[in-house]
């Protein structure tokens, strides 16, 4: 099972895509979880998610997707789970709050918020990932070129 789940392309492309994705999203974490970048915070983030509805397991749910799915994805570790935890997340954002918003960004600034362009981006590559594994360079393409599994 972890051969399967380790294995990928020896792709530097594919390597290259999958640590901005991870370079992204942590970002986004972080400002989620650790209030960096000018987040607000674990404690701010669950609060704007509550006025949204949203119920807090999801909350930290997505900050969790976010932040540790974006290092996996710098690590190249675990690629194709940090991907597939990006992907959910940026689904549940366009379904949730961007769908209503437009597909562009607020170029205008004539609309509250902003549209989802950019969350189709992040689940192509998340998708591109959770099919084609994490590249080369990898925690995931060295274990697999090993055979060993984490341990």
């Amino acid at each position: 099972m972890w051969q399967k789940l380790l294995a990928t392309r020896n792709s530097f492309p594919l390597g290259l895509v999958r640590l901005v994705l991870g370079v992204v999203m942590f970002a986004h974490g972080a400002q989620k979880m650790l209030g960096w970048f000018g987040g607000y915070g674990i404690t701010g983030t669950m609060g704007f998610f509550s006025q949204l509805g949203i119920p807090a397991p999801f909350g930290y749910l997505a900050i969790a997707a976010e932040f540790f799915g974006g290092l996996g994805l710098i690590l190249g570790f675990l690629s194709r789970i940090a991907a597939f935890g990006v992907l959910c997340n940026m689904v549940v954002a366009v379904l949730t709050v961007h769908i209503h918003l437009g597909f562009f960004m607020n170029w205008g600034g004539t609309n509250k918020g902003e549209g989802f362009e950019y969350h189709l981006l992040a689940i192509a590559i998340a998708l591109a990932v959770m099919i084609a594994g994490g590249g080369r360079p990898s925690v995931d393409h060295m274990l697999s070129a090993t055979g060993s599994p984490p341990a």
